[in-house]
């Protein structure tokens, strides 16, 4: 069987269903829907978003109203699911953790809006410490048995290839040497960037353009939304796009299908 993910951070999901922007996703019927930036309590979440109903929806929501915040649909049965409050430790609502099997695999699905360290410097400190924590915890799920995905916005462009204006951007965080080296160390762990793994070096892909300047129109863009999996699902991978053509936010959604 064959298992499609989508991943997006829609900056504000009630401002994309008034543009009717998540319409697309009744079409492609994605087995998972990870929603990043929701900017909503988990109340106020629209029940209109789709014409298809899934059978969970697992949320978080920011302990400051109107910030970050995280949704993840599906009709997948769950077996577990949580917040992850000890990577998430100041309730942010940036992450949601299900766990779910299809065959002998256990598999531990993270949809995470990681933190983003431009505003200031304990930002960009809680950014890196947010990374090392939630490496910590998928090592101890490895180490159980458990398969990982992991989908969402990064906040990091990995190498020169993943943004327009590389020389332009060397002192600014999601670019920072630190910021990389950190994705370096958790490749180095046997996670597996599935867009390169299937795509290559392939140039001018990005998934996030500023609204200044008309950038996306012009492509100057950084790809900072990722899925990864644990090396045990290499073979499992089939396809692994970006989908630059769909609108309604700063971000576009990226796609992952795996083969079980």
């Amino acid at each position: 069987m064959e298992l499609k993910f989508i991943s997006w951070n829609v900056n504000g999901i009630r401002a994309v269903e008034k543009k009717e922007a998540l319409k697309w996703i009744d079409d492609y019927q994605p087995d998972f829907l990870g929603i990043q930036e929701t900017k909503s309590q988990i109340e106020q979440i629209p029940s209109t978003i789709f014409v298809k109903k899934y059978k969970v929806l697992v949320a978080s929501e920011s302990a400051i109203k109107g910030r970050s915040g995280t949704a993840l649909f599906t009709d997948i049965e769950i077996k577990r699911q949580s917040i992850c409050e000890r990577v998430d430790i100041l309730d942010e609502g940036r992450i949601n953790e299900v766990e779910f099997e299809i065959g002998d695999k256990k598999i531990v699905l993270f949809n995470v809006y990681f933190p983003n360290g431009q505003s200031k410097e304990e930002r960009l400190t809680y950014k890196m410490e947010f990374y090392d924590r939630f490496l910590e915890y998928c090592e101890e799920l490895k180490k159980e048995g458990k398969s990982i995905i992991v989908c969402g916005d990064v906040n990091t462009a990995h190498k020169t290839i993943d943004l327009a204006r590389p020389k332009n951007n060397e002192k600014v965080s999601g670019f920072l040497p630190m910021e990389r080296e950190w994705i370096d160390k958790w490749l180095s762990y046997g996670y597996i960037d599935t867009f390169r793994e299937i795509n290559g070096d392939i140039p001018d892909k990005y998934s996030w353009w500023s609204y200044r300047a008309g950038a996306r129109g012009k492509n100057v863009g950084w790809r900072i939304d990722y899925f990864y999996v644990s090396s045990d699902l290499k073979d499992n991978i089939v396809e692994a796009n970006i989908l630059s053509e769909v609108m309604g936010s700063d971000h576009c959604p990226i796609s992952l299908t795996l083969k079980f």
